[in-house]
């Protein structure tokens, strides 16, 4: 079991919510709010996307940088954790030729493109999505190869942004670990295990022990399980010896048909945490466990 837990918080995710939670942080000083919220109520990290005034998921600088503004210039520390998943859609076309003309739904860029706003803001974190992904039951995949996958952990590690490597699958967890054999990841190296995603791995025990017995013995891990899901695996985590991962992004419901807020859902996983017999980590002791460099 995990005795020193870090809870990170994803503030608003970049799904199709916006309609389905009426509280949902979409504006930049929405985000910011509620990420301060979620560390005051124990979330050591603040994992964000960005979205358009009609919830639409964004890639604009312009509102990553209000975000961090905010964050920053409060009286709340929290470490900030950005997505670079953003400009990485493909959608297949319906017609004979998948490619012409592609789904209204695509959006890519290169790779490095994806990492504008990290070059110019150096978040103490960000994600690294390990691996191309089927994204739910429609012709929408989510793309990201070996060589640009390595082209993005190098301008990381060049801007001294630690990756949160993301693994959907096993598959994913392999070339994160790949990476890091590379040296394109200092240590400790970090790993978030998402679970429950279609048609990623399932969120269940099985799933979430095969991937964490691929992180190295001197990596960190967090997991989290979407929907119902959220807080069983939260706890399942803890257990197995990893971190903890809730918030809006990946959950709407403190409860059967109660809408949550961020802040109450790290509350609740704080109460797990503490019933388990565990510490939770403040944001301080956090960047020290993750060698985590703080530039501004």
């Amino acid at each position: 079991m995990n005795n020193e837990v870090i809870i990170s918080c994803a503030i608003t995710g970049s799904g199709d919510t916006a309609k389905k939670h009426p509280n949902l942080p979409i504006t930049p000083k929405q985000i910011a709010d509620a990420a301060l919220e979620a560390a005051k109520a124990g979330a050591a990290i603040a994992h964000m996307h960005v979205r358009e005034a009609d919830g639409r998921p964004s890639r604009k600088l312009d509102y990553y940088k209000e975000v961090a503004e905010r964050i920053r210039s409060s009286n709340t520390d929290v470490v900030i954790n950005f997505t670079t998943g953003m400009g990485g859609d493909f959608e297949i076309g319906e017609g004979k030729d998948p490619l012409n003309p592609i789904g209204p739904n695509t959006d890519m860029i290169h790779a490095l493109d994806r990492l504008e706003h990290i070059e110019e803001l150096l978040p103490e974190i960000c994600t690294l999505d390990c691996g191309s992904l089927n994204f739910g039951d429609t012709n929408m995949l989510f793309v990201h190869t070996p060589v640009q996958l390595r082209a993005a952990a190098k301008k990381m590690q060049e801007l001294g942004v630690k990756p949160e490597m993301e693994a959907f699958e096993m598959g994913h967890l392999w070339f994160a670990n790949q990476l890091y054999k590379e040296g394109l990841v200092d240590g400790p190296p970090m790993y978030q295990i998402c679970l429950g995603i279609p048609w990623g791995a399932p969120a269940n025990t099985s799933s979430m022990k095969v991937m964490a017995d691929m992180v190295p013995s001197e990596g960190i891990w967090a997991g989290f399980g979407i929907g119902k899901n959220q807080m069983p695996m939260a706890a399942q985590a803890v257990i197995l010896g990893g971190n903890v991962r809730v918030g809006l992004e990946d959950n709407l419901y403190l409860k059967k048909s109660v809408f949550a807020s961020n802040a109450q859902l790290v509350e609740k996983a704080v109460r797990i945490v503490d019933d388990l017999g565990a510490k939770v980590l403040n944001a301080e002791q956090t960047r020290e466990k993750l060698k985590l460099k703080k530039h501004f």
